[in-house]
């Protein structure tokens, strides 16, 4: 390691929810740690961030903002700015590449999140976070039991389909993307949810309605969709950890004290879970924090 390069305890990739809550355990801990963050949090474009218990309803950047308020005050904790654009290992643990310098650690916590692929539905980017969402206990409650619709992506999308009714009515748009089998329309009509088979044009006005083909306009006042995910950045590829394809994505496989399957390397937040929000993120956050602290000190 050349002696002009940086060396930290640990190197935490991604500063949002996750990445900030394993700050937090390891500042604690009086270790030396790094957060690298390029700025993309995943929910940027939501105005309100909820189901975060004391934080319920506070702008997502106010809560960041707070959180590193907070970390401020933990003189063994930095935070960088910008994109980590590659790693290797070394013998002293991990060396990640910068737009800076490079930076060396002994354990390395990706905490980069995920990229949202949205359906090609003409209106639909321009909404995301404020009329079109795909998690309900972070916004449904706040739609009101108003008419909700959900745009299908898979067959996945019934299941989501199913919980909504408990938000408000519910439809479903199958827009070509599934065609449900007779058992699985009765399960749509017990939980009263209405299907919707002809294809969606594009969202109407400045609201969430939805205008269909045939010409027909859809009043609603919230619509749920599932994006595709993928991994942010390299460096999971890079570090060869082990990568699960779910229905909705890839994420990192972790056991349950965060750990990938790559030694001194710990895995939070969306990119470790087929499925997220805040305080989701904020617990794993927290328990790779920890388990990262507690791999220094016993396999030193």
């Amino acid at each position: 390691m050349p002696n002009s390069m940086m060396r930290y305890d640990v190197l935490i990739i991604g500063g949002s929810y996750a990445g900030l809550s394993a700050a937090l355990q390891l500042g604690r801990a009086r270790r030396r740690v790094l957060v690298i963050d390029a700025g993309q949090r995943r929910n940027r474009f939501a105005h309100a961030s909820h189901g975060f218990l004391g934080q319920d309803g506070v702008a997502p950047g106010q809560i960041i903002a707070t959180a590193r308020a907070q970390l401020a005050h933990y003189t063994t904790v930095e935070i960088r700015e910008g994109a980590a654009t590659g790693v290797k290992g070394d013998e002293h643990g991990f060396v990640v590449e910068t737009a800076a310098d490079p930076v060396s650690g002994a354990r390395l916590i990706l905490a980069g999140g995920v990229t949202d692929s949205l359906p090609e539905v003409p209106g639909l980017a321009e909404r995301w976070g404020r009329h079109v969402f795909h998690c309900p206990y972070c916004h449904g409650y706040e739609l009101n039991q108003g008419p909700i619709g959900v745009l299908a992506t898979g067959p996945v999308s019934l299941h989501h389909a199913q919980m909504l009714p408990d938000w408000g009515p519910t439809t479903l748009f199958l827009n070509g993307a599934v065609d449900p089998h007779a058992a699985e329309l009765a399960d749509l009509a017990r939980r009263g949810v209405t299907v919707e088979r002809t294809p969606v044009a594009g969202f109407f006005d400045e609201g969430a309605d939805l205008r269909l083909a045939d010409g027909r306009t859809i009043p609603l006042t919230g619509v749920f969709t599932l994006a595709r995910t993928h991994i942010t950045g390299p460096l999971a590829t890079e570090l060869g950890v082990d990568i699960e394809e779910g229905p909705l994505g890839q994420c990192i496989q972790v056991d349950a004290m965060q750990q990938t399957s790559v030694a001194g390397v710990f895995a939070c937040g969306d990119v470790a879970r087929l499925a997220g929000s805040v305080p989701l993120a904020v617990a794993s956050g927290a328990m790779a924090g920890v388990a990262a602290h507690r791999s220094l000190i016993f396999t030193a």
